[in-house]
């Protein structure tokens, strides 16, 4: 019997190493499972950047900055399931990104999310999503992504 290889071993395979879970800012957590499903506070990227997309930051950068979001999302989930394995699926991403009116490609910058969870997870990375557009967020980030995943009891 071969056993799968567990998602922390993908990770380094990845050269991923998760930091410790960030503190929710204000009177909330990072993490609420009910029926199966968890729900995750919305993540920024660490190293506290700040600025818009479209003029301090490029579409790639921005890009940059999603992959780095979804470290820190997958930072939490594993701080409160303590383990990866126990994720069954990735079920939405939602993305919001500060950028300038003129700015047109919010949809590619949350690929550095989404391509970061299919490498993760593989086929059960694969997710449903939404990305808006804000004229200002939390600390003038440039991006911040919540998530819904499903999980082992």
């Amino acid at each position: 019997m071969t056993t799968k290889p567990s998602i922390e071993a993908r990770l380094a395979e990845l050269g991923i190493t998760l930091p410790q879970a960030s503190n929710p800012a204000g009177n909330y957590t990072n993490c609420v499972i009910v029926n199966g499903l968890m729900f995750v506070s919305g993540k920024g990227p660490s190293g506290n950047p700040k600025g818009k997309l479209g003029s301090e930051y490029t579409t790639e950068e921005g890009i940059h900055f999603a992959r780095l979001a979804g470290i820190e999302v997958l930072a939490a989930v594993q701080a409160e399931l303590g383990s990866l394995d126990r994720v069954k699926r990735v079920v939405k991403a939602q993305g919001f990104v500060n950028a300038v009116p003129s700015f047109e490609e919010h949809h590619k910058v949350l690929n550095g999310f989404s391509d970061l969870m299919a490498e993760v997870f593989g086929e059960k990375g694969v997710h449903t999503r939404s990305v808006l557009g804000a004229v200002s967020l939390r600390n003038n980030l440039p991006l911040v992504i919540d998530s819904i995943f499903e999980v082992e009891n």
